[in-house]
């Protein structure tokens, strides 16, 4: 049998959720296939969190939370913020606050509902397989209790 991988760090992923607008659902997850870096933030920035949080909040009335890691903060991605601050804000986030941090409740739930599978994830591919399945499969309801 292969490495079986236990859990995804969170730079692997990014999963968005809408929160407070008129609608609220979960957005998607994508896969980042490496560490992310400041280069991979931008990208993940623009390609992804930009469509999705003028789609959710046309009036330019969204919000985006992040923690403080490193590729967070770079010069490159707080630029990037800064161009775009017109679109949406960026909260304010205390350097080590981890108990406010509603992402770090949703993975809790995403690895709970991922260990309960029949099957422990033995690759990469099975374990976002299994990750999108528990995304997907979780009401937004319980995902706002978290938040």
């Amino acid at each position: 049998m292969g490495k079986t991988y236990k859990a995804m760090g969170a730079q692997s992923w990014f999963g968005m959720l809408s929160l407070g607008s008129s609608f609220e659902f979960l957005g998607y997850l994508v896969l980042v296939p490496t560490s992310l870096n400041e280069i991979w933030c931008v990208e993940l920035l623009g390609d992804h969190l930009y469509p999705f949080i003028l789609y959710c909040h046309p009036l330019g009335n969204g919000v985006f939370q992040q923690d403080n890691c490193t590729s967070h903060r770079s010069r490159l991605a707080t630029a990037w913020l800064d161009e775009h601050s017109s679109d949406f804000s960026v909260m304010n986030w205390p350097p080590t606050s981890p108990d406010l941090n509603p992402i770090d409740h949703i993975w809790d739930v995403l690895e709970k509902d991922v260990k309960a599978h029949d099957t422990t994830p033995a690759t990469l591919t099975e374990l976002w397989t299994a990750l999108a399945d528990v995304w997907q499969a979780n009401p937004v309801e319980g995902f706002l209790k978290l938040v």
